[in-house]
């Protein structure tokens, strides 16, 4: 175990392809923690293993990886940055103390860097930019700061600039003790400012003590009369401001040219709080239901945070958890409350990448992996059984896009299930049903790329392989106008015949109605006993569909005569004049298709308002509600879901993958006679070609 003010958890976050990993690779090498410094694109870092993210030259998954630093314990917790896997950020960002946002040096603040700032914001986590990528051509430090002034919340401070520019970066000026630290071989060699930057350095150390003195009234007041503070003084006041938040300092770095990361670990180590400094714990006793606070020390009862599962076929269920209080050891059972379940806890390892090293015990503030627990998922608690407490779970968002998705081998139909439900338990982002209706199996995800890949690991993980489908419109059928005939079933095979006869009336109901069969025969002219068969017949017309075989709705349907045969007549008989009186009606009452029209939410850039209204408004929607949140904006408006198949990617292009919806099914309106003829005419001719398979 690990004493507790010796800990640093730290999240490394940012947009995708900023050099998140790499940057921590470069941080576990200069640690010591490694002997070899690996890269993204020989797919040879710590914490990008999975083959997936080895391929695709992408962080899918959060990884932890940990050094030891000047007698601390440095836990990163690196986390993806592609929109898609954004929420496994959020969830990484749950059990640190401190967030490292990195940004690239050319590209400067993307979209998902304003998504991460916001989850570390909502978590309360001290923070520091690093700009990353420096040696890049077309890598500007001015104009990526003027950015993050732009575009995140926050005082940020530069405690550094580069020296050297682009191919020709080769270290740093600390702001704070004056100096350069220039990169020899990947050793920081500490010396005067070079002259060319003794200016930039000059100026930009007035901008860091004025922040400083700015932390406090009475520093400020010395600041004004003096016009300088002591090093002493201005450091002090900076570690006050970055540990209570008012202060974000920033860094420059280049991982690929492993520059920079020695001042970075020393910031994790010395500004950036241990677990004990973020306070009690607070959670719900899972016996009296009541809020409960523990205080964070081992001697507390055991409770632990699951923020990541991970399945392999070969090795099992990998359980990734933060222990929040209290003492986690090897071979004892914890509690999951959520699950009212008990898991033995087998042995416990610390996590670099995908090794694992076996210890007794973890403690407070320690992140660690367990294996094989049966029952536990990704936000669930795991606690003492004596004093069961379950502590807020991780929120995820809800699917934003749906694919169906059919074997490309028959009989895997099994093998689909089992496959998804084990994916959906690494990523509860990932949702499947099968829907009756349409009678597909649908998966949804966050996006085109996360749904390719759930398939793609389909394949690779469980030899399971199947193509993607967009999903099909669950329409429906029914009638406007009132209509009514005979249906009349006669055939003679010589012995006995079939005969049944009946006459229907069709008739719509109000929206939602769903069907209603009502018996007006008098006088007996169709038998009591065949009545029941009358209505079957109808349902299974209705089921089967008649315009362009989707199920009709909200009909009522009225038996008011018919004539019957002694001998000839059967259930079976008035089961089909039943089936063929209702479908020839049906087509005299004005049918037409029905389409289900869902609730959306949008929410984009206020400067995109315009370009999105206009947008849903093309795809037949109706805006309901506007309201703005700040540099956001919600844009409610009720859509047919036929419109909403392609809405994902034109809301990426429209607001720069600045934007997100939601939708849920509202209600059922009648197709536009134009569209409704292209969705028979399609129907028509799937059917055609079923029946020629």
């Amino acid at each position: 175990m690990i004493e507790i003010d010796k800990i640093r958890n730290v999240g490394v976050v940012g947009h995708g392809g900023v050099g998140k990993t790499s940057l921590v690779e470069a941080l576990l090498y200069v640690a010591g923690a490694l002997t070899r410094l690996g890269k993204v694109d020989d797919g040879t870092t710590t914490t990008d293993w999975d083959p997936d993210e080895i391929r695709r030259q992408i962080s899918i998954n959060t990884a932890v990886a940990y050094a030891d630093w000047k007698g601390h314990r440095i836990n990163f917790v690196d986390t993806p940055g592609y929109g898609d896997f954004i929420p496994d950020a959020r969830a990484g960002l749950r059990v640190v103390e401190a967030a490292l946002v990195v940004v690239d040096a050319v590209a400067g603040v993307q979209v998902q860097t304003e998504k991460v700032w916001k989850f570390a914001s909502e978590y309360e986590l001290a923070r520091a930019v690093v700009v990353n990528r420096l040696d890049r051509e077309r890598a500007d430090f001015d104009r990526t700061l003027e950015s993050l002034n732009r575009r995140l919340k926050g005082r940020l401070v530069p405690l550094q600039i580069p020296v050297g520019e682009e191919s020709a970066f080769r270290g740093v000026v600390d702001l704070v003790h004056m100096k350069a630290v220039l990169s020899n071989d990947g050793k920081p060699v500490v010396g005067d400012i070079p002259a060319e930057v003794v200016d930039r350095a000059k100026e930009y150390r007035e901008k860091l003590v004025e922040a400083a003195a700015e932390t406090d009234d009475e520093l400020l007041n010395k600041y004004l009369e003096e016009g300088a503070l002591g090093e002493e003084e201005t450091w002090t006041a900076l570690r006050r401001g970055i540990a209570e938040g008012k202060i974000v300092p920033v860094l420059c770095a280049s991982a690929a040219k492993n520059i920079g990361a020695h001042p970075v670990l020393d910031l994790i180590i010395h500004e950036f709080p241990s677990p004990a400094e973020r306070g009690e714990v607070t959670g719900i006793d899972a016996k009296t239901k009541a809020a409960v606070t523990r205080p964070v020390d081992a001697k507390s009862p055991a409770a632990a945070l699951v923020f990541k599962t991970l399945t392999d076929p070969h090795i099992g269920k990998l359980t990734l958890f933060r222990v929040t209080t209290g003492t986690v050891k090897s071979d004892t059972t914890l509690l999951n409350p959520a699950r009212g379940a008990k898991e033995r806890m087998g042995h416990v390892a610390w996590l670099m990448g995908k090794t694992q090293k076996s210890v007794d015990a973890l403690g407070p503030g320690e992140i660690g992996v367990a294996m094989k627990l049966k029952e536990t998922l990704t936000g669930d608690t795991l606690c003492d059984e004596a004093q069961p407490v379950e502590l807020p779970r991780i929120t995820f968002p809800e699917p934003a896009i749906s694919f169906a998705i059919q074997p490309k081998t028959r009989g895997d139909e099994d093998k689909i299930s089992n496959a998804l439900a084990r994916i959906a338990e690494e990523d509860p982002t990932i949702h499947y049903h099968f829907d009756p209706e349409t009678k597909q199996l649908l998966v949804a995800g966050l996006g085109n790329l996360h749904v390719e890949m759930t398939i793609e690991r389909m394949k690779r993980k469980y030899n399971v392989d199947v193509s993607l489908l967009p999903p099909r419109i669950p329409y429906k059928e029914t009638v406007k106008g009132r209509a009514e005939g005979q249906g009349k079933y006669k055939k003679q095979t010589g012995g006995r015949g079939q005969y049944g006869d009946t006459w229907l009336r069709l008739e719509p109901l109000q929206r939602g109605g769903g069907f209603e069969f009502v018996d007006d025969i008098f006088g007996g002219a169709v038998p009591r006993q065949y009545i029941p068969s009358v209505e079957k017949g109808v349902r299974d017309a209705m089921k089967r569909g008649v315009v362009a075989g989707y199920p009709v709705v909200d009909i009522k349907c009225t038996l008011y005569d018919g004539t019957y045969h002694d001998v000839d007549s059967s259930d079976m008989a008035f089961q089909i004049a039943a089936s063929m009186g209702f479908q020839k009606v049906f087509m005299e009452a004005h049918p037409i298709l029905l389409e289900p029209v869902m609730n959306v939410e949008v929410t984009c850039p206020s400067e995109t308002t315009g370009d999105v209204i206009g947008d849903l408004n093309s795809r037949r929607g109706r805006i309901v509600g506007m309201e703005p949140a700040g540099e956001t904006a919600v844009v409610r408006a009720t859509v047919p879901m036929a419109e909403m198949l392609t809405y994902e990617p034109s809301l990426r292009s429209m607001t720069g993958g600045r934007g997100g919806y939601s939708m849920e099914f509202s209600h059922y309106e009648e197709v536009p006679s134009f569209i409704a003829d292209r969705v028979i005419k399609e129907a028509k001719a799937e059917k055609e070609k079923a029946e020629k398979h």
